[in-house]
């Protein structure tokens, strides 16, 4: 067990020992790949939870500054009114009429149950300015959100450094290949192309 542990470091590490055949190029990519996953890491990391507690904040913001305000429809909702719609949550378009904090009445479009008479009550999410907004998400919803979000952030962040080293290890690869290249047409001549 201990010496398969030790063998499997070693392998692991390879690139870092000491090695008379190392090339310049293998500390190089070590060095590369290394920084690389450093930053994939990092990147991935801050811009993921930097974004994740923007969104945060911003839907914090939205629930202490938007206002539920009761509107009534100015016309009947299309659709009828049936059972299985409203309780499966189905809902239309329709025009409704709300008074501003500033005093002005105004209208807009809501989404209200199919079938709603002309006068009903219905409760809009306002801003501060009166205008209609969405209803702003609860806190566990602005989690959820704002953690989605931030992954996502977080994944494109990462993938940037990632792609920066992939890119650089590509161009050391192509190098030694060169290199290998340019040595053997050096001494194929002198094996006298032979192949066995």
């Amino acid at each position: 067990m201990g010496l398969r542990s030790r063998r499997v470091r070693r392998v692991w590490l390879w690139r870092w020992r000491r090695n008379p055949l190392k090339r310049r190029s293998d500390t190089l990519e070590a060095w590369v790949l290394l920084g690389a996953w450093t930053l994939t890491v990092l990147c991935g990391v801050l811009a993921g939870t930097a974004v994740a507690g923007a969104v945060e904040r911003s839907m914090a913001r939205e629930r202490a500054e938007f206002r539920p305000v009761a509107a009534r429809l100015t016309e009947p909702a299309p659709g009828a009114a049936t059972v299985p719609a409203a309780a499966h949550g189905a809902h239309v378009w329709a025009e409704v009429a709300w008074t501003a904090p500033d005093g002005i009445a105004r209208t807009g479009q809501a989404r209200v149950r199919p079938g709603t008479g002309t006068g009903a009550e219905v409760t809009v999410w306002t801003d501060d300015r009166g205008r209609l907004v969405t209803r702003p998400a609860s806190p566990a919803q602005a989690r959820v959100r704002s953690s989605l979000v931030g992954v996502l952030a977080g994944l494109g962040a990462a993938a940037v450094p990632l792609a920066a080293g992939r890119a650089v290890r590509s161009g050391l690869e192509g190098r030694r290949l060169q290199r290998w290249e340019a040595d053997w047409a050096r001494f194929d001549p002198l094996w006298g192309h032979r192949t066995s």
